[in-house]
């Protein structure tokens, strides 16, 4: 487990490579970030919520598909959850899902 300024550092990382993406994707997706919480929105305005969890070292996601708990694994330097998926991985099928549309987020 990384300490808490290596999750820091990890998690403030990912939430801006996950803005950039979704910029650079050119996909109609709007973004928003409030408090530590990021936001996409799909033209059908349905939601990706994607937020840090200090106390569990973890970043969330909410989508139409469910709840994903992802973890740092500072050895590979990715954010991957239970069974191995990776974030960005997962976030471009939900978003794909989401947009009826494909998306590449990587």
């Amino acid at each position: 487990m990384p300490n808490e300024t290596q999750y820091e550092s990890a998690a403030q990382d990912m939430l801006a490579r996950i803005e950039h993406a979704v910029e650079d994707s050119g996909a109609d997706i709007e973004f928003e970030t409030e408090d530590e919480i990021l936001t996409l929105e799909f033209p059908d305005g349905s939601r990706i919520i994607i937020n840090k969890q200090r106390p569990l070292q973890q970043i969330w996601v909410a989508a139409k598909s469910g709840g994903f708990h992802y973890h740092y694994d500072p050895e590979r330097s990715l954010w991957v959850r239970e069974g191995g998926r990776e974030l960005l991985a997962d976030l471009e099928e939900f978003a794909t899902q989401q947009l009826k549309s494909p998306v590449r987020l990587r």
